[in-house]
């Protein structure tokens, strides 16, 4: 049955608000277009809509929420809106976006800007130990800094330590060049770096230079006790079941724990189980601890790695069947 055609202009509130939301290039408007198959012309401050009903409305839904957005427009968010459109997923990202996490040094406002990250957040604030799981480009480790930060800001904890197991790819620190810093460095520089882009380079090396803040490897946590602290294990599929139970018991009074990994990039050496992996079975349960479960359709990267994490996870799963 051939589909029913319509057009429907949809206004926008001023011309820098359609500018806005066609881009640079309209590239914004092309990208509805290849997507939905119909054809969107702009007219001012209108925007014409032509093709089969159900398509029409769908781009009308996102135009709408995204239009709601009170700040500079990406293309993710064009992409995320489409998502929850053709999930039947009725988020409004306005809504999504209000939770203000901290603003950076530069001003710039760090917030949710998925339904998986804006769950992530509040598994972070109720629980003493959180854990954030997913693939790549998710932001596990910049939204988990960024609670730290605003923790810090509101004098919830005194310091702020963050850790990561310093073995990766098969490389161990002893056939590394330099002193033991210029070792671990290159294993925590993703570490400085989102730090950096939140605090600023200056505040960040102040408060280092203090105490307040701590970039170590894993095995430095051992004998310790971290009281008032806000504390963040990342890149945990990395650890051994034993270096894992030797992190979440350090934990003092007025101290809380973020673990993050992505378990399909478990680096260890063949035949060590992941630490990740297992307290997900272990402590599922366990009041104070909570998991959140990040998916591609969580990914703030290129689009494209959306794409290249699904395709991985399909050919590892006909891996398996195979197997």
């Amino acid at each position: 049955m051939a589909q029913q055609a319509t057009e429907m202009v949809f206004t926008l509130a001023d011309i820098a608000q359609a500018q806005a939301i066609s881009g640079k290039g309209d590239e914004n408007l092309r990208w509805l277009e290849n997507q939905y198959g119909i054809r969107v012309i702009p007219r001012g401050i209108d925007l014409i809509l032509s093709g089969d009903t159900e398509s029409v409305e769908k781009v009308r839904r996102i135009l709408e929420n995204v239009a709601g957005l009170n700040r500079d427009l990406t293309a993710h968010d064009f992409h995320y809106a489409s998502e929850l459109i053709n999930t039947g997923n009725g988020v409004s990202l306005r809504e999504l976006n209000s939770e203000i996490i901290v603003t950076t040094a530069r001003g710039r406002q760090i917030y949710p800007k998925t339904q998986g990250q804006k769950e992530y957040i509040q598994t972070i604030n109720s629980n003493v130990i959180s854990f954030g799981i997913g693939p790549a480009g998710t932001g596990k480790t910049f939204l988990a800094m960024a609670v730290a930060a605003a923790a810090l800001k509101r004098k919830e904890v005194s310091r702020i330590i963050l850790t990561r197991p310093a073995v990766e790819a098969g490389e161990h620190l002893g056939f590394l060049p330099g002193d033991l810093q210029d070792k671990v460095d290159p294993y925590l520089r993703p570490l400085y770096d989102a730090l950096y882009d939140i605090l600023g380079q200056e505040q960040y090396l102040k408060l280092r230079e203090r105490g307040v803040i701590e970039v170590a490897p894993l095995a430095y946590m051992r004998g310790r006790t971290l009281d008032d602290s806000f504390i963040i294990l990342d890149e945990a599929q990395n650890t051994t079941n034993e270096q894992m139970k030797m992190f979440l018991t350090r934990l003092g009074y007025g101290s809380k724990a973020v673990v993050t990994g992505d378990v399909t990039q478990i680096d260890l050496p063949r035949g060590k189980k992941s630490g990740l992996i297992i307290a997900g079975r272990i402590l599922k349960d366990v009041k104070g601890i909570g998991f959140c479960y990040l998916t591609e359709s969580d990914v703030v990267r290129h689009p494209l790695v959306q794409r290249v994490i699904k395709a991985y996870a399909e050919f590892e799963s006909d891996q398996q069947d195979e197997a």
